[in-house]
């Protein structure tokens, strides 16, 4: 072979194999994890139930790791699924339970629980505000009162009990868990302050 056809051929051969390698060269890098910390960040602030939940994220190799506490588990589990974006292979769920604002058992507080116990605060500020104009007995005061006493009776817990005060004349209807529970509402009706009669109108069964 003459030496310039050589050279025609080595010259042929470079034009076919640069695109080759300039393929290779454009072939799409892994994602960062530093990339990836800052977007799962930004989804969790953006997150109306979790922005202000004490999460950390830390990203290794596509793994997110999550630390820090959160209100309850349905948020852990929530923080779970906003931290999966395209690029993390597997999540690491490190989240705790804050028991300060869940209770012991580390289940968030239902509706019910919620309205217990502003009833609760309700009926001590009524009181409060009672004593200081001296005692003045209401019929709002006297319900306000005894929905309040029936939150803090453990005998009565899972109860349903609705109170109607007229002319300081208390109505009780819905239900108690126990015959034990009923007899204990009827009683902490009638030693409250203001009330002249007790109707007791309430059943024993499960809390509707």
């Amino acid at each position: 072979m003459g030496l310039r056809r050589w050279i025609g051929t080595l010259t042929i051969a470079g034009f076919v194999l640069a695109p080759v390698g300039a393929a290779a060269q454009t072939k799409a890098a892994p994602p960062d994890d530093g990339a990836l910390k800052t977007k799962i960040e930004t989804r969790l602030k953006d997150s109306p139930t979790l922005k202000d939940d004490n999460i950390d994220v830390a990203v290794d190799h596509g793994v997110a790791t999550l630390t820090g506490k959160v209100d309850s588990k349905a948020e852990s589990a929530r923080a779970a699924r906003v931290a999966k974006i395209a690029g993390i292979t597997r999540v690491d769920n490190k989240l705790e339970i804050d028991t300060k604002t869940t209770g012991t058992t580390g289940k968030s507080e239902s509706t019910t629980e919620k309205v217990e116990k502003g009833a609760k605060k309700v009926g001590e500020k009524t009181k409060d505000a009672a004593s200081e104009v001296g005692e003045a007995v209401t019929d709002a005061w006297i319900t306000t009162k005894l929905k309040a006493d029936f939150v803090n009776e453990d005998t009565l817990k899972g109860s349903d009990i609705n109170v109607d005060t007229n002319n300081h004349v208390v109505t009780l209807k819905g239900t108690v868990a126990s015959a034990a529970g009923r007899s204990r509402a009827v009683e902490i009706a009638k030693t409250t302050k203001g009330v002249t009669r007790v109707v007791d109108n309430l059943m024993i069964g499960p809390k509707k």
